[in-house]
């Protein structure tokens, strides 16, 4: 996964982080992807329903990249299992 420093990371339309508003998370390629379903449960202050629109942003972008998920892991992610 390529790293992204501060420059790049400003480019990034805010509709490609899972979580928008707190820019966290890009969903820039399959690698970020990875790392946002990773880290999903880390991710502090923000509420259950970013939450849930966050996961569906994820869902869409491992569609987009060929990222495949397991069905259960919102569920395990979400529960910190």
């Amino acid at each position: 996964m390529a790293r992204l420093n501060q420059q790049k990371r400003d480019k990034i339309p805010a509709k490609q982080f899972a979580f928008p508003k707190q820019e966290k998370e890009p969903l820039e390629d399959a690698a970020h992807v990875r790392n946002a379903i990773a880290r999903f449960n880390q991710v502090e202050g923000v509420t259950e329903a970013e939450k849930d629109a966050a996961w569906k942003r994820i869902r869409a972008a491992a569609r987009k990249f060929g990222v495949e998920m397991k069905k259960t892991e919102r569920a395990t992610k979400a529960h910190g299992s």
